[in-house]
């Protein structure tokens, strides 16, 4: 039996055996679809109400092969007017059919996202699924990364830029209807994508969560972005609560575009008026594989980013003498010909680096099979800051740093991605087998800093070792078209994933407690060899305020060998799903998946669907589901000690496994599958040139996995055994707090979508109006799901704060209103976004603030200086909007975060201006 990795080469070429015959009694349309510049590649070519369909090849042309019968054809592109056409074919009769597209003041781009069976347009679709057109966006608006456009055009997506949050600074954590960065599945071409190997574990959105780096996808080779706003586990597998993101790669031929996009913050809150200055050069071309419409398209981009700062200079104490504490920050300033702006640390984007390429390729076979590939190479490179450590602080060596240290964090991003498939037809069953592989993998670097349990002879720069996760996912998938009543559309497939998570150590000083350590050894140098021992003799000299120094890299202490791991597990699954039409009114669907992994056992989910047309323009359509979401690997192993602050107070926090021994004092149970139930009811309208849709849902998550808040022992006399015992394992672990992932809690999210489009001819120009809007409320309901061991604590397990951070730190509402108009050379774009309000707390009790509801404007205007260049200018944010000041002076860190840095708006990096040029050939 061939390995692992070589079977899915092997069933290909299985498959490559049994490609089936066309039918001998038999008829053909073909044709050529082009629009007013040439050829179109990708459109799409669909006998309605059959399983039937093509696409144009780098040419233009398509060839279509059917039963003799009467049909309608649409074909449809995105962007341009879709044509319906009425054919008669008889047996052995050859149609050509040519047809030339206009563009589209509207889009109502045929999609196959949540449903595995025939393409519909967005008002058909039985679930609510948007389309993005990102080729338009990005020569229109000022964002350039996924993340950020999908931010600002889909309302129920939120992301936000995060800052003093190790590698989340470098990853976007994003939520699809108010749900964590892991209950939204995002895929390829249709196929899974894996997920970043970075846990996030510091205070931001999305905490202990482990979401899907779409950034590392540049958009040059992106055509669009269809969102399912529903949940689909039974249809996609786990992490399909929210809905799926599916990401359609560009597959154009034989046309050069760079894109060339500059800007930066004008503000006057930046220093000298400007900072976070922005460089992005994208380029995508494609060339035609043979003669039969085969292609192969490249889409890269190299992007840097500066980082912004919005802090304020320290307000507080700056230089101390001890014992006694008498401030002498006045003549500390004087003394070394500082001001109070040299204190002070960087709150904002962080500075990135990166180069992404991507490509897409296709090579016909007979009888309309086809192999593909596609999958990328991405890098970046952040630079994030900490927190200013003083001169006088404890973490400080003054022979080192006299006026004390902004440590950083470097982080190296390596991303991989590779898809193989064939499809074609098995007698009248479309088959599909794929294999896609992934990996992500961090390097983080910690610079500016110190080991201060070294005193004068540490380091300043540490390598601090990393993550990496490894996900390859096979898939074997069928579906025809069956005479039943109007036609009965079965699917049904299986699924093989296998995943590594691994954590590599750092070197020994970014992580060893120098004051407190046992020599085991030397090394090939013939330096000594530590190890923590808290039992070891104390060799820390104490700090000038008056407490031992802490050993390890400041800000991120390396990972520890005991932290490092290799861990594995793999799932399979096997799937059906169905939908009836009982008439060209009414459809009823329903999918069924059974998944086991062999970590967590077995689940069935299922769902149903239906949509039934009140007339040719409106619909009513709904759906009722249950889902999962196996943990991660990443929140089964990890394991790392940083220092966090609470309340502007440092910790050094260990986060611990749930099968470690300080999980056991605690009686932290062993990590369970999420469970979910979610139904949704809407109308959508298409009524001439106006579309819409409304959608309601719900969405129940039981034994939902949180990253607790902290724990800490006691080495009081009068401690208990357990305290004194865990007091112990953090000293060895390099910290004084403990925290864990724990199914803590059961939440439920209600909300309601409405999306609103107009497309018309005004004048010699198009305009086209977009207004959508979300409303959402997640809460988290019944006790939380304390141990017995913790009964009384229950406050420590999951806060008060992380219930704001699960519920309140990402808008509620969201409303965007995009308008747009172009005329021959010019195009004039303007979008307005209502972001809601967020909130915040901490665990002071005494600190609960309302940040307000904010409007955001972008404006954009471009012109065609020739035929195939193009220049635009325009902003972001171009009233220079900020959130509000955070009130509480104790939660700004002594000015250091002016604005919250726990609820997620739009970011507080104010006015953002553009230029881009466009060269397309």
């Amino acid at each position: 039996m061939p390995t692992p990795l070589l079977r899915p080469l092997f069933l290909w070429a299985c498959l490559l055996c049994f490609v089936g015959q066309a039918r001998s009694q038999t008829a053909t349309i073909y044709g050529k679809i082009t629009d007013s510049k040439g050829p179109l590649q990708g459109v799409t070519v669909h006998l309605e109400n059959t399983s039937k369909g093509a696409y144009t090849n780098s040419t233009g042309n398509y060839t279509l092969t059917v039963a003799p019968g009467s049909y309608t054809i649409s074909i449809s592109y995105i962007g341009y007017a879709a044509q319906h056409k009425t054919i008669t074919l008889v047996s052995g009769q050859q149609l050509e059919l040519n047809v030339a597209l206009s563009e589209s003041a509207t889009i109502n781009e045929l999609v196959v996202l949540g449903s595995r069976n025939l393409p519909r347009t967005q008002t058909e679709t039985p679930v609510p699924v948007d389309v993005i057109d990102v080729k338009r966006i990005v020569s229109d608006a000022p964002q350039v990364t996924i993340n950020q456009i999908l931010n600002y055009v889909a309302p129920s997506f939120s992301s936000g830029t995060q800052t003093v949050a190790d590698g989340t600074d470098h990853i976007d954590p994003a939520s699809l209807r108010g749900l964590g960065p892991d209950q939204v599945l995002v895929l390829v071409n249709g196929k899974r994508r894996h997920n970043t190997a970075l846990v996030n574990v510091n205070g931001t959105f999305g905490r202990g969560a482990v979401g899907t780096d779409m950034n590392s996808i540049p958009t040059a080779a992106i055509d669009r972005i269809e969102i399912l706003r529903d949940g689909a586990a039974a249809q996609y597998g786990s992490d399909a609560i929210a809905g799926v993101i599916n990401i359609v790669l560009k597959s154009t031929v034989n046309r050069l575009s760079v894109n060339v996009t500059t800007g930066a913050n004008v503000t006057p809150k930046a220093d000298n008026g400007i900072d976070g200055q922005t460089v992005q050069t994208a380029v995508n071309y494609g060339l035609p594989l043979g003669e039969k419409g085969g292609y192969i398209n490249v889409g890269a981009s190299f992007d840097y980013r500066n980082y912004t700062n919005r802090s304020g200079p320290w307000v507080g104490p700056i230089y101390k003498t001890y014992p006694g504490g008498i401030d002498r920050t006045d003549s500390f300033l004087v003394a070394n010909n500082i001001t109070r702006n040299d204190i002070r640390m960087r709150a904002g984007q962080s500075r990135l680096r990166g180069s992404q390429v991507f490509m897409n390729a296709s090579v016909p076979l007979q009888n309309g099979a086809e192999i593909y590939a596609f999958g990328g190479l991405g890098y970046r490179n952040g630079e994030a800051a900490g927190v200013y450590r003083l001169p006088s602080d404890s973490r400080n060596i003054i022979d080192i740093y006299p006026l004390g240290f902004l440590p950083q964090i470097h982080s190296d991003i390596y991303d991989r991605s590779l898809a193989m498939g064939i499809r074609g037809h098995l007698g009248e069953w479309k088959v599909d087998l794929s294999n896609a592989w992934g990996q992500n993998e961090f390097k983080f670097t910690v610079a500016n800093s110190l080991n201060a349990s070294m005193g004068k002879s540490s380091p300043t720069t540490f390598t601090a070792g990393g993550p990496v996760f490894t996900q390859n996912t096979t898939n074997l998938d069928f579906s025809r078209r069956l005479e039943v009543l109007s036609g009965l559309d079965v699917s049904f497939g299986a699924e093989h994933r296998f995943e590594r998570y691994k954590l590599i150590p750092g070197s020994v000083n970014s992580y060893t407690d120098y004051g407190r350590a046992s020599q085991v050894g030397v090394d090939g140098q013939g330096n000594p060899i530590l190890v923590p021992d808290p039992q070891g003799p104390i060799n820390t000299k104490f700090g000038p305020d008056g407490t031992p120094r802490p050993g390890g890299a400041q800000v991120f202490p390396g990972f520890r060998p005991e932290n490092a791991v290799d861990a594995t597990r793999s799932a399979i699954a096997t799937y059906v799903d169905a939908e009836l039409n009982f008439n060209s009114r009414f459809l009823v669907g329903a999918a069924a998946r059974f998944e086991n992994y062999n970590d967590f056992g077995s689940t069935l989910t299922g769902k149903l669907t239906t949509r039934y047309k009140l007339s040719e323009q409106f619909a009513l359509r709904g759906s009722a589901s249950t889902g999962f979401r196996a943990p991660s690997l990443h929140q089964r192993y990890f394991s790392n000690t940083a220092t966090l602050f609470v309340d502007g107070q440092p910790y050094e926090v260990g986060t611990f496994t749930n099968d470690s021994r300080p999980a056991e004092l605690l009686g932290i149970p062993k990590l369970k599958p999420e469970k979910s139930k979610s139904m949704s009811a809407g109308l959508t309208g298409q009524f001439g040139k106006f579309s819409l849709t409304v959608d309601g849902y719900f969405t129940r998550i039981d034994d939902r996995v949180v990253y607790t808040d902290q724990f800490s022992g006691s080495n009081a006399p009068n401690a208990s055994a357990t305290d004194k015992e865990i007091y112990l394992l953090l000293q060895q672990a390099n910290a004084n707090r403990a925290a864990f992932f724990a199914n803590a809690i059961n939440s439920e999210t209600k909300g309601i979508d409405l999306v609103f489009s107009y497309g018309t001819k005004l004048g010699e120009g198009n305009f086209r109006a977009d207004l959508a809007a979300t409303v959402s409320n997640t809460q988290q309901v019944g006790p939380v799901k304390a141990s017995p061991k913790l009964v009384g604590k229950e406050n420590i397990y999951f806060s008060r704060a992380s219930r704001i951070y699960l519920e309140r730190s990402v808008p509620r509402e969201k409303v965007n209103l995009t308008l747009s108009y172009n005329i021959r050379k010019f195009n004039a774009f303007v979008r307005n976004v209502y972001f809601g309000s967020v909130e915040e707390a901490t665990v002071d009790p005494n600190f609960y603030q309302t940040y307000h509801p904010k409007v955001v404007t972008d404006m954009a205007i471009g012109y065609k200086l020739i035929k195939a260049l193009k220049i635009s200018i325009g902003s972001n944010n171009v009233f220079d909007i900020y959130p509000d000041l955070v009130k509480n002076p104790n939660n700004t860190n002594n000015n250091q975060f002016l604005y919250s840095r726990r609820a997620t708006q739009f970011g507080y990096n104010g006015r953002f201006l553009f230029a881009r040029l466009e060269l397309n050939l």
